[in-house]
């Protein structure tokens, strides 16, 4: 049993790590604001990541596992914080490869802008490069789009819900947009297997080996609700971001360092399946946005 602690522990990602770890019968520490709910099982440490004091040096850690470090200033903040600890996992973000760079990006590539995700992916770099520095021994995770139980965004709640509802769904173009999932029990499942085992390679991209089509996704999504799908292909004159939960923006992740350790992930449709499970029951844990006021006034 080993002593972690989760950044965060009381929204999407950061939860489903906590209570991963938590089920798994390792000792969690959760670290928020204590302004939501804790889950079943951790121990909150209380405060804010820009001025923790000395509210982390009685503690020492076998490893933590930084969720919600979005700046360079955050993993410092961290970092001068924390006592001992052992292992580090930094989750950050496939954002942080420019477009321009060739595909399917390799961990290899240099980061940089991203013209699409803007400061975020900067940011989210920086935070690598004070970890890297700093930390010389500690992981870097670089996944695609995360989903599964307990997503709060509004990407397949928003279709779990038009299917609900049977109604067409709009699509940009004719839905040929890849993209690439990878489901938030995988993703503790990998963080796993490096505190195991350690590997060498300290960044790993992570997500499904295969893409998917919009539309597949789509059809994904409506079969899990067990709706029939009927399609709207929305043209260039309409801003997608508008009326649909993704970037116009595709983009593949190489995650061959991933598959030699972890050679299988769980299929998008079993995937799905959990996830509309859990939104069955949490519908008020969703952030909305107000892609159907738009549907609407066309």
């Amino acid at each position: 049993m080993g002593k972690i602690l989760v950044t965060g522990g009381t929204v999407f990602v950061s939860r489903y790590v906590a209570e991963y770890f938590a089920k798994r019968g390792d000792q969690i520490f959760v670290l928020n604001r204590g302004s939501r709910p804790q889950s079943h099982g951790v121990t909150l440490i209380q405060g804010d990541r820009g001025n923790l004091g000395t509210v982390l040096k009685k503690y020492n850690f076998d490893a933590v596992l930084d969720i919600t470090s979005y700046t360079g200033a955050d993993v410092e903040h961290l970092l001068d914080a924390l006592g001992d600890f052992g292992a580090y996992i930094l989750v950050s973000s496939s954002a942080v490869y420019p477009e321009t760079l060739p595909q399917p990006f390799t961990e290899e590539q240099p980061g940089g802008p991203n013209s699409i995700w803007k400061a975020y992916g900067v940011n989210k770099l920086a935070a690598e490069e004070v970890l890297t520095r700093r930390v010389p021994g500690a992981y870097i995770l670089r996944p695609p789009y995360l989903y599964g139980p307990m997503q709060n965004l509004y990407r397949e709640p928003f279709v779990f819900e038009c299917a609900e509802q049977k109604r067409p769904f709009a699509l940009p173009g004719e839905g040929k947009m890849k993209l690439q999932f990878f489901h938030v029990e995988d993703l503790c499942r990998f963080m796993q297997i490096l505190l195991e085992k350690r590997p060498e390679n300290r960044i790993f991209n992570v997500g499904n080996p295969e893409t998917v089509s919009v539309l597949r996704w789509v059809q994904l999504c409506y079969k899990v609700v067990g709706a029939p799908l009927k399609t709207i292909h929305m043209g260039p004159e309409h801003p997608q971001r508008s009326y649909f939960c993704f970037y116009d923006y595709e983009y593949t992740l190489d995650v061959t360092r991933q598959t030699a350790l972890m050679p299988e992930t769980k299929p998008l449709l079993q995937g799905l399946q959990e996830s509309y499970a859990w939104f069955r029951d949490h519908r008020e844990a969703v952030v909305r946005k107000p892609y159907e006021e738009y549907l609407s006034r066309l």
